[in-house]
């Protein structure tokens, strides 16, 4: 693996700078919905611009064979944060974050099933111990209030579309770079919303663009896009361990900015699921060709190992 400089802080930096994105969703003064409609709409431009200036010989748009596949990605796409968005305000900011990312543990589901093959004993416990540690976070949620477990559902729900989107890009991407896929889907993905965006409540014009402009900025561009520039250069070990760092972040926001605390039980699943995910990361938990892989991330715009924004 060829290492280049400044690849894991840097990858560190931008693990970090997604944990903010739950925040800025419920500090911006539109709705749910609206905010996801805006974070790709002001993202999209600057991901082309970048995807340009990095290559400027490479296509920006996929082959005439992969539209159909991006357009599918995008509506994915779109649908994800929407539903994120909503989760983010019903439910703790650990629980939003980490149970958006379950995407790490369906993804390979994916990949077992279309190759009709059994996962490996490694593979086998990461996906049980996932299992476990979410009902802990959703039981938890449950007990607190309806609330709390309909958020939680709702970024559960999230992961599924999340997944979908990463099997929809893999189709769609050919031999675009990431940042080239990530860009076309990006603005289908806010054409995808605009209608959900004006009929939904919650108001569409905001009146403090910074959280939004944040929010675009720090989670669509820079924060997936640093987290996809050190991913090929890091060990999968290096990497997973360092997204990790995302919900310990949202748990501490949360508690600092909105007075969340986490019980005993919230921690618990939170470790297993830490487990998990160190877990199905490593060599003999992988299934050739598919979990080797990287999907290109998007809203959530990560890699199968850990999310969202």
């Amino acid at each position: 693996m060829k290492s280049v400089r400044f690849a894991f802080p840097l990858f560190v930096l931008g693990s970090s700078m997604l944990a903010f994105g739950p925040l800025l969703v419920r500090l911006s003064d539109v709705g749910p919905v609206q905010s996801a409609f805006w974070r790709l709409t002001l993202g999209a431009p600057l991901l082309f611009v970048l995807a340009y200036a990095i290559d400027r010989t490479a296509p920006l748009f996929p082959a005439r064979g992969g539209r159909l596949w991006l357009c599918v990605a995008a509506i994915f796409f779109a649908a994800d944060l929407a539903v994120w968005h909503f989760g983010i305000g019903l439910t703790q900011l650990a629980n939003a974050t980490l149970l958006a990312n379950s995407t790490a543990f369906m993804f390979p589901i994916w990949g077992y099933l279309t190759l009709r093959r059994w996962p490996s004993r490694t593979a086998a416990a990461a996906l049980l111990l996932a299992g476990v540690g979410i009902a802990l976070l959703v039981g938890r949620s449950a007990s607190l209030a309806g609330e709390n477990f309909l958020g939680d559902m709702l970024c559960l729900a999230a992961g599924v579309f999340y997944t979908g989107y990463f099997v929809a890009m893999d189709k769609a991407r050919g031999r675009l770079s990431v940042l080239a896929a990530l860009a076309p889907a990006t603005a289908v993905g806010a054409i995808v919303l605009l209608p959900a965006a004006l009929a939904m409540p919650g108001a569409f014009w905001p009146s403090d663009w910074t959280p939004l402009l944040l929010l675009a900025l720090g989670s669509q561009v820079a924060g997936q896009g640093l987290v996809i520039y050190g991913l090929p250069h890091l060990t999968p070990l290096a990497s997973g361990i360092s997204l990790l760092i995302q919900p310990v972040i949202s748990a501490m926001i949360g508690y600092i900015w909105f007075g969340e605390i986490l019980a005993l039980l919230d921690y618990l699943g939170m470790t297993v699921i830490f487990a998990a995910l160190l877990l199905v990361r490593l060599p003999s938990a992988a299934l050739p060709p598919v979990e080797k892989r990287v999907p290109p991330a998007g809203g959530g715009v990560m890699p199968p190992a850990c999310r969202k924004d």
